[in-house]
């Protein structure tokens, strides 16, 4: 997750500077709801693309990680579009109330990090140590 973060900075790095060229924006508070909303369909294209084609993104081909459908099957748009929805799962209702009941600073940052060790503490506890989002959608991850 380190190693795909550091891609990630990458990647939303240079699509904010696009953003901030297109918009004319000098200010990251300015046009703040498009940007995030922009930044988070461009992350989800990086991640479906990459997912249907080779399943592996740049982090996972250098740990041999791949995202695998059905057996027998490569992994669908529609699968590869569900699973980057799904794995919001925990973090945007958890933005959602952050946001809403106006929680800034230390206190949001620490129930956000709650939020984000969801999903592994998720995997620890399935039979199979598979996440929800593979679990539901019947795609897993796997050596090689």
């Amino acid at each position: 997750m380190t190693y795909e973060s550091m891609l990630m900075f990458a990647v939303v790095f240079v699509a904010g500077y696009l953003f901030d060229a297109l918009t004319q924006s000098r200010s990251g508070l300015t046009l703040r709801h498009p940007r995030q909303a922009w930044l988070f369909v461009v992350l989800g294209v990086y991640f479906v693309w990459f997912w249907t084609h080779g399943g592996q993104t740049l982090a996972m081909k250098t740990w041999r990680i791949r995202l695998a459908g059905q057996p027998g099957f490569p992994l669908t748009v529609g699968q590869a579009i569900a699973r980057y929805l799904l794995l919001w799962i925990f973090v945007l209702p958890t933005l959602g109330i952050l946001f809403a009941f106006d929680v800034q600073g230390w206190p949001a940052m620490a129930v956000l990090a709650v939020t984000l060790l969801l999903p592994p503490f998720y995997a620890l506890l399935d039979r199979d140590g598979q996440f929800l989002h593979d679990r539901l959608l019947g795609t897993r991850l796997v050596s090689g």
